[in-house]
């Protein structure tokens, strides 16, 4: 049986889903703060929050680069 759009969106749906739960968890595990330092700026925000941020920073990082590269590629398979 084939797969259908409605059968990858229900996946997807579960998908996120168990990601908000362990998110969730992280969050209430992890509520002491802690000191973070970064180049002029300090803070002390909860444990959980400066591993999401840190984790969305990498994320954003690592998406900029691919898309540079897609773009990169794009241009090379163009003059050809």
């Amino acid at each position: 049986m084939r797969r259908s759009r409605t059968s990858v969106l229900w996946l997807a749906t579960i998908g996120l889903g168990v990601v908000l739960v362990l998110l969730v968890v992280l969050i209430l595990q992890n509520t002491q703060q802690v000191t973070v330092s970064f180049l002029w700026w300090e803070g002390t925000p909860p444990l959980a929050a400066a591993l999401l941020i840190a984790a969305a920073g990498g994320i954003a990082i690592t998406a900029i680069a691919g898309s540079l590269r897609i773009i990169q590629l794009r241009r090379r398979v163009k003059r050809r």
